[in-house]
């Protein structure tokens, strides 16, 4: 909401106190008079107004005198003076303050003429009943509609509230501090309208921060809108392998023991072991053969450690590879390479009990093997062994010195649609045969279908290779999409196998 919209108002209300009581107004009248009255002086001969009850006063006649028209006359005059100089008073009073009403100021000037009665003893009796409802004498409250009638009351925006009745939108609360926000005409307790406007770190569950100019600086994952205070980035806290996104306070993300963490919902549909990894291997594979891409030799795939799969990309003599993280390698010199055995249990926050094998890896075609690293979830696996995949296909089938652009864009393009194969439904890259259609759905069958959060996962893998800002693998897979979108992909590959470029 823009700051234009919202006001943070300081001691906005005008407090207010009505008095409707007859009794209670009847009863400041009788004080005031009394003290009048004390202020004749003796010629009164120590004779005080009684109050007889609560609705008659009685004045005692005082002995005649030769100075009793002097002293009428002077009495006459204080009562007048006494009179303006409490209607001056009241006027002074802002709306809502005020105790006098015109009943009131009748009641006034009708003692006034009952004083200056020639008759004795003067006497006065006022009834002091409940004068006549009139709805035009009380103010309505804005909040409840209903009218003020007594007690305390607020002025605010142009409106009168009973204190009661002037709520937070978010929240039902009665407003009691001396400011509030107010957004519209919607008003709201400060720390309500924090709460709904003000980002919060969705890593520490704080308000995130204002930087010296005072501006709310944070960062946001391009994907999945997860956001966090900027020094999140530099104090160590934990961020998923696969999707990226940082742990949060009321989280707990797995260490797979070798630097990386694995969160929760990646954690899932991980893929720990070469066994557990056979069966997704070969319904890609049988996803190639649907493209009219089969590989016929059979090449070796393993899952392995991190250090595993950087002591494997050492030992090969030339190949591109994605930094600053490897996840997969299309393997042409002979090797030995440890690959995990059995899948690890989870120990407490990690895993334990990782059994490994070393394997002598021996050179029969243009491809030794297949590695990929261990603990991803299926849908990035399934990527990783797809974009390496290509590779073995383009070996295999005479594409010689390509382009790390060419050969990498290709490979991610293949990457991207078997992705879409599975995230997508009906997408037009489904496989042909019937065959590789029934191979390809082989963990979707085994676990009763993709959730809802693996879906979103194989979006953001398809997110990640589309948005890849390396010139290779981001630039050459943009380029190498939009050939395949205009040409088809046999005829795209066919063009680089006769350019070593793709088609214009």
């Amino acid at each position: 909401m823009s700051s234009s919209s919202v006001n943070h108002i300081s001691q906005p209300c005008i407090y207010g106190h009505f008095v409707s009581s007859t009794t209670e107004r009847k009863s400041r009248l009788m004080k005031w008079l009394s003290k009048l009255f004390k202020g004749g002086g003796s010629g009164n001969r120590g004779q005080q107004p009684q109050f007889l009850g609560d609705e008659n006063m009685v004045w005692r006649a005082p002995a005649r005198s030769m100075d009793d028209n002097s002293r009428t006359n002077k009495e006459k005059e204080e009562l007048d003076r006494a009179i303006a100089l409490s209607l001056a008073e009241d006027l002074k009073r802002p709306k809502g303050y005020r105790w006098r009403t015109d009943q009131d100021e009748d009641l006034a000037r009708s003692l006034q003429d009952n004083s200056n009665s020639s008759s004795y003893p003067p006497k006065y009796a006022p009834s002091y009943a409940p004068w006549e409802y009139n709805p035009n004498s009380y103010r309505k409250c804005s909040g409840c509609n209903k009218d003020i009638v007594s007690g305390n009351y607020l002025g605010c925006m142009g409106a009168f509230f009973h204190p009661e009745c002037f709520l937070c939108r978010a929240c039902g609360v009665p407003i009691t501090e001396y400011e509030f926000s107010l957004s519209g005409n919607n008003t709201y307790h400060k720390s309500c309208f924090k709460e709904m406007t003000h980002p919060k770190c969705e890593v520490c569950h704080q308000f995130i921060p204002t930087n010296g100019a005072g501006l709310i600086e944070y960062r946001c994952h391009p994907f999945w809108s997860q956001k966090y205070c900027p020094a999140h980035e530099n104090d160590n806290t934990k961020r998923c392998c696969s999707c990226e996104r940082l742990e949060s306070r009321n989280a707990r993300y797995m260490s797979l023991g070798d630097g990386r963490s694995l969160c929760l919902e990646c954690m899932e549909s991980a893929i720990m072991d070469t066994g557990d990894c056979q069966p997704l291997y070969h319904s890609i594979r049988d996803y190639y053969e649907g493209m009219n891409m089969k590989i016929d030799q059979q090449v070796p795939m393993l899952l392995v450690e991190r250090h595993a799969l950087n002591e494997a990309i050492e030992g090969e003599k030339h190949g591109l590879h994605h930094m600053p993280e490897t996840r997969g390698l299309c393997l042409s010199e002979e090797q030995t390479v440890t690959s995990i055995l059995r899948r690890p249990k989870i120990g407490g926050r990690g895993l334990i009990g990782i059994r490994t094998h070393p394997q002598k890896l021996i050179r029969r075609c243009e491809v030794t093997a297949i590695l990929v690293i261990y603990g991803l979830p299926r849908l990035l696996t399934g990527a990783i062994l797809a974009h390496e995949l290509m590779h073995a296909w383009l070996r295999l089938k005479g594409y010689r010195n390509l382009t790390p652009e060419v050969e990498e864009g290709i490979c991610q393009v293949l990457s991207h649609m078997w992705l879409e194969s599975e995230v997508v439904p009906g997408s037009r890259n489904m496989p042909s045969t019937s065959t590789a259609s029934s191979s390809s759905t082989w963990s979707s069958s085994k676990k009763g279908g993709k959730s809802q959060a693996e879906s979103k996962l194989g979006e953001f893998f398809m997110h990640q290779i589309a948005h890849d800002a390396s010139p290779a693998y981001g630039g050459g897979f943009r380029a190498a999409y939009a050939a395949v979108n205009k040409y088809g992909l046999r005829s795209t590959l066919d063009h680089i196998r006769l350019t070593g470029n793709f088609p214009l």
